[in-house]
């Protein structure tokens, strides 16, 4: 019987847990882009200059960027179980915080307080996911969790402007604060890790393992030797640099698409959400296919894994350098078409550079890795909206800040090329320790 009819006949709880952990992002995503949707409401209640909205968006990256290495090392310390829930819940109390604002100080205090509770999301869910999947799985399980980010703007977008036309930006921050709540509750009834998931059938726990799952436990060596260790790692900086220019353009687009749309393309902020939905539903789109299914479908094919991985992941950064065509329109449809291609391609390369940590981490180093790429990766988070709300103050169009982020991809590129390599597990430290010295 062929390996195909098998997988076919598996029980599937893995999949289930792979929904939730992406309606997990969904949900997370909400809580981020409500800020950008309600951008311009909030810069006309609060008399806010280009340069303090543009601070206002990057508030979460601050704390957010600041606490992912250590969140790396929690996460690889206690697990994805208890750091998963103490997360939700405080994440939910954090953007209701946001509502009860009463100023831009406010506002900044209850986004930083965010960013700290979403920390564990994506590192933690990178290590979920290396635990509950078989590598030849491993890019449309991830693709499934980083192309909700992509898909909350799809519908997060518009869900959360009509609510800001309706109620008012701090009812808008009610409702996804509530929304927060339910998955913080379905998290803790659902999730567990595979070996101590009573639902979890002998048969597809077995062939989780068999498919190179990513063993369950502490570093051996314990966190913090682990975390000096992975710092010395080429691989580990080739991914980190290649993953933090991804996050530059990621970002950008992020906070300042809708403002983007009101302000160069004189938008109401109704039909501006609808014509943001347009890229992230490309993206969403390229993200599951070609990031996902068609990462898999060729790895399960035999083909070489480092080959179809790093040529999809430098392949969809330079099409994400098609933002420089956004340089040289003044039309909102072509404006639309350039964006919508660079996401794409952006989207498609995403979930491969989220699959590495547990494709190349020593036993209990997932997490680890996961903090360190997604450290430098929302540095990007702060960087890239405060630098675009100040070329837009000083030049008064979006045109510098897409040439910046173009540029800033092209180093990515290069550091993807150059320095990752293989893609195969990084030798455990004791291991590397006894071939230096033996």
């Amino acid at each position: 019987m062929s390996a195909t009819s098998v997988e076919r006949r598996m029980p599937r709880r893995r999949w289930g847990i792979g929904i939730l952990l992406g309606s997990g992002i969904l949900i997370n995503y909400f809580d981020r882009i409500n800020l950008s949707v309600a951008g311009p409401q909030l810069q006309h209640a609060f008399g806010l200059t280009p340069e303090q909205l543009g601070w206002l968006f990057s508030a979460f990256f601050w704390s957010y960027a600041l606490v992912q290495i250590p969140t790396g090392l929690v996460l690889d310390r206690f697990g994805v179980t208890p750091i998963g829930r103490i997360g939700a819940v405080l994440w939910s109390g954090a953007t209701a915080l946001t509502a009860l604002a009463g100023g831009f100080g406010g506002v900044i205090l209850a986004r930083v307080l965010l960013g700290i509770a979403e920390a564990p999301a994506f590192p933690g869910n990178s290590k979920a996911t290396g635990y509950w999947f078989p590598r030849t799985e491993r890019s449309l399980a991830t693709a499934l969790f980083d192309a909700a980010a992509k898909f909350s703007n799809v519908i997060g977008a518009p869900l959360v402007a009509l609510a800001v036309i309706h109620f008012g930006w701090r009812g808008a921050f009610w409702a996804t604060a509530i929304l927060s709540f339910l998955y913080f509750v379905a998290f803790t009834l659902i999730y567990r890790d595979p070996s101590r998931d009573s639902r979890l059938s002998a048969e597809e726990y077995r062939y989780i393992q068999a498919g190179g799952a990513v063993p369950e436990g502490i570093p051996p060596s314990g966190s913090a030797a682990m975390l000096g260790y992975l710092l010395s790692s080429r691989k580990v900086w080739g991914l980190t640099i290649g993953f933090a220019a991804y996050g530059y353009s990621f970002y950008l687009f992020l906070t300042w698409l809708p403002g983007y749309l009101v302000h160069e393309m004189h938008m109401s902020l109704l039909r501006s959400a609808a014509y943001t939905t347009i890229p992230w539903i490309v993206a969403t789109i390229t993200d599951l296919v070609f990031g996902g299914w068609l990462i898999d479908s060729l790895i399960q094919r035999g083909h070489d894994e480092t080959r179809v991985r790093k040529t999809v992941l430098v392949a969809g950064m330079l099409v994400g350098l098609a933002v420089f065509g956004a340089v040289f329109t003044t039309a909102v449809g072509w404006a639309i078409l350039w964006i919508s291609i660079a996401l794409g391609g952006l989207a498609a390369a995403a979930p491969i550079g989220w699959s590495i940590p547990s494709l190349v981490s020593p036993k209990g180093g997932t997490g680890t890795i996961g903090g360190i790429m997604n450290f430098v990766n929302n540095l990007m988070g702060v960087v890239a909206p405060v630098t675009t709300g100040y070329i837009v103050d000083l030049t008064g169009s979006f045109n510098g800040a897409f040439l910046v982020a173009g540029l800033v991809l092209l180093v990515g590129i290069l550091s993807y090329v150059f320095a990752l390599g293989r893609i195969e597990p990084i030798p455990d430290r004791e291991t590397a320790a006894t071939v230096a010295h033996p």
